[in-house]
């Protein structure tokens, strides 16, 4: 109950980040690109300063061999930064309800990437859940009605970038932690800082900034702070305390908070189609890995 807890406190505080995202992006003039700089700079400094403190000099451990450089830079462009710039873009183009919805079918498209990449044959579970979760953005995306749609196209196609790149933000860094040994607060440090070079050589923090006020400072810092570094690692806390299996069961909380966020604060509007087919997300990303975690106990078993 201790894990659960508070891995469902982490996943709430990813829903608030979401809305909050929202309100950047939508009602503060800030340029994307300086944004983007701002966030992956600040939450990659704090990150690996927190390392440091944990773990000494072995937070420079990932730079050891060729193999492990190129997994981390890989997770820090193909993961970590584009899953940030996509999932921003959706928000900023619809809303953060519907672009967490989108973002929340990531282990859906590891599904297909195994599939295509891998040639593994999908299991009956998967197949369900792909029904029930295509069933379920129709309805959320539409609102039942095929000739028109809830959020612009454009806002579509970036959410849907934004499951693909979630989906790399948890295959690439596996490598570093299972095979190499990395504290996970490591590997994303400097993918958070890596990526934020990257995005500060297009647009440098310190230039075309926008007007520093109050409310920038408190979005930003709730952003990094609540929406980054404290739920990762309020997700490792919870992690002495329950399985990964069981904890997982809560990253529904995420959308749900969005939702409700969004509508109390931001005014959106949602239909009950919208709200069915939210919720249908949730149950077939439920199924999906409810499916798997048998496959793999049997095999354990024997």
């Amino acid at each position: 109950m201790k894990g659960i807890f508070w891995a469902t406190v982490a996943s709430a505080m990813f829903g608030v980040s979401g809305t909050v995202l929202q309100f950047i992006s939508q009602g503060q003039a800030i340029p994307t690109s300086w944004f983007l700089s701002a966030r992956t700079m600040g939450a990659g400094v704090i990150l690996l300063i927190i390392s440091f403190i944990l773990y000494g000099k072995k937070t420079f451990a990932v730079f050891h061999s060729w193999r492990e450089i190129l997994w981390i830079v890989a997770y820090a462009l193909i993961g970590l930064g584009a899953n940030l710039l996509t999932f921003y873009i959706a928000v900023q183009s619809g809303n953060a309800a519907a672009a967490t919805i989108l973002q929340y079918l990531s282990p859906l498209f590891i599904v297909l990437g195994s599939l295509l990449f891998k040639h593994e044959r999908p299991l009956r579970s998967d197949l369900i859940a792909f029904g029930v979760a295509l069933i379920g953005v129709f309805l959320a995306i539409t609102r039942g009605n095929i000739s028109q749609l809830a959020i612009p196209l454009d806002s579509l196609l970036w959410g849907i970038g934004s499951g693909i790149t979630a989906a790399c933000y948890v295959v690439l860094p596996r490598p570093l932690v299972r095979d190499y040994g990395h504290a996970p607060i490591t590997v994303l440090g400097w993918g958070t800082f890596i990526a934020g070079i990257v995005f500060n050589l297009y647009h440098p923090v310190f230039m075309n900034m926008p007007p520093i006020t109050s409310t920038l400072i408190g979005s930003m810092a709730t952003v990094i702070i609540v929406g980054t570094i404290l739920p990762f690692s309020l997700l490792l806390y919870s992690s002495h305390f329950a399985p990964s299996d069981v904890i997982s069961i809560v990253d529904a909380t995420q959308p749900v908070v969005t939702f409700i966020l969004s509508i109390l604060f931001l005014s959106l509007k949602i239909s009950v189609a919208e709200v069915i087919g939210s919720v249908l997300v949730i149950v077939a990303i439920y199924l999906l890995q409810q499916g798997r975690r048998k496959i793999e106990t049997q095999f354990e078993k024997q």
